[in-house]
């Protein structure tokens, strides 16, 4: 299974769309996941629309209308690999420990917030992954996002992608 983890798009704001790399990845993937900050309810329609199943939650700067329609947390097991997804985890010192402690039934955690790609594993076997941002680099030298291939039971290899500025 072929996995797009991004996050923190904030369309229509920090950009008019998203990048057609990122679209190219939705269309190869068996499973979207979204870590929040959507901002327009108008890429949720069209992640729906096109991506063949969709993971999303909604963050600090989703309206009404995104959190009527997206839970702050969303779990899902994919081919025996148990996701979590949220939007915010916190400041990054102690993280994993955090984490490990309150998603305790969980292999993989994606979250946003920060636009900073972030993969580290906890002393529990815990996987965060943290996808930046496609389309707001902020102080980062790159938009990104990741992919991933669930197989087996396990989350088998984890892309970060990179696309430069301008």
């Amino acid at each position: 299974m072929k996995l797009l983890l991004i996050s923190d798009t904030h369309l229509p704001v920090r950009a008019k769309d998203l990048p057609a790399p990122v679209w190219s990845a939705v269309d190869s993937a068996d499973v979207v996941i979204h870590a929040g900050d959507w901002v327009s309810v108008d890429l949720l329609d069209a992640l729906e629309a096109r991506a063949r199943r969709l993971v999303g939650v909604h963050g600090n700067n989703d309206g009404a209308a995104l959190r009527a329609r997206l839970p702050e947390v969303a779990r899902v097991e994919v081919n025996g690999v148990r996701f979590a997804v949220v939007h915010e985890t916190g400041a990054a010192a102690g993280r994993e420990r955090r984490c490990a402690r309150a998603y305790p039934d969980v292999d993989v955690l994606v979250f946003g917030h920060s636009h900073i790609p972030w993969d580290t594993t906890a002393a529990t076997g815990l996987r965060l992954l943290n996808p930046g941002s496609p389309t707001d680099r902020r102080r980062q030298p790159t938009f990104t996002w990741m992919t991933a291939e669930v197989a087996d039971g396990a989350l088998r290899k984890v892309d970060l992608h990179h696309l430069p500025p301008g």
